[in-house]
């Protein structure tokens, strides 16, 4: 039996206990990431389904079910494509189905709501966004030229994006209550992400994105408050 002196035995306990602080300090922290990133709301009647500009075809399915269980009155999907790209990536088209050739991400969003049983009628356009605030201002300004009020809007993305989607959208819907109802996508999950370096790099990547977004909206609240 190994025995230890007073002092390397006092060493002992105290690197191991803080080698168990650090691990929960780490998996405190991870929680509050997650919780903070991956929002989800339970779905309500609702007066629109928003849909940011996505290649994610399960994202606009889970509007088109939405909207087919009533949930909603009219859908607004947004975008043109994205500005890094300059056109739309069919490439990036995700499921067979729905595979052709389509100017915007309006259009493919279009597509597969009416593959999925959402009628034209209520399908609203927007298709200049080329960035998440952009999807959120022009669709705002869409709802506004139409008069369609809105107390209460789904926003359906993907879930790691979901702070930041909630962020933009709430920007410009300021009266509104939004709902965010995420789709996992790109195999990141809030119960895997930390697992994986694309997973990890995505979730922090949102992190920095929305401590940039708030910084901007809260100057922008400052110089409004100074004019005023």
């Amino acid at each position: 039996q190994t025995t230890y002196p007073a002092r390397e035995l006092h060493n002992l306990f105290y690197h191991s206990s803080l080698e168990l602080g650090v691990i929960h300090l780490h998996q405190r922290m991870l929680r509050n990431i997650t919780d903070f990133i991956f929002m989800n709301d339970t779905p309500q009647p609702s007066d629109v389904i928003l849909i940011p500009g996505t290649s994610k075809s399960a994202i606009t399915e889970r509007a088109a079910e939405l909207y087919c269980a009533g949930m909603a009155k009219y859908v607004l999907p947004s975008g043109r494509f994205s500005a890094n790209v300059g056109r739309f990536a069919k490439e990036k088209i995700d499921n067979p189905r729905y595979y052709g050739d389509y100017a915007t991400d309006f259009a493919y969003c279009r597509h597969i709501l009416i593959h999925n049983g959402v009628p034209e009628d209520v399908i609203l356009r927007e298709d200049r966004a080329m960035q998440s605030m952009e999807n959120a201002a022009f669709s705002a300004g869409v709802l506004k030229t139409l008069g369609i009020p809105v107390a209460r809007a789904i926003l359906c993305c993907q879930a790691f994006h979901a702070r930041r989607a909630f962020m933009s959208y709430a920007r410009y819907f300021p009266a509104t209550e939004i709902m965010v109802v995420p789709v996992d996508t790109q195999e990141i999950t809030a119960e895997n992400w930390y697992l994986s370096e694309k997973g990890y790099r995505k979730v922090m990547g949102e992190v920095e994105k929305c401590g940039k977004y708030f910084m901007d909206y809260d100057l922008e609240l400052h110089h409004s408050a100074e004019r005023e």
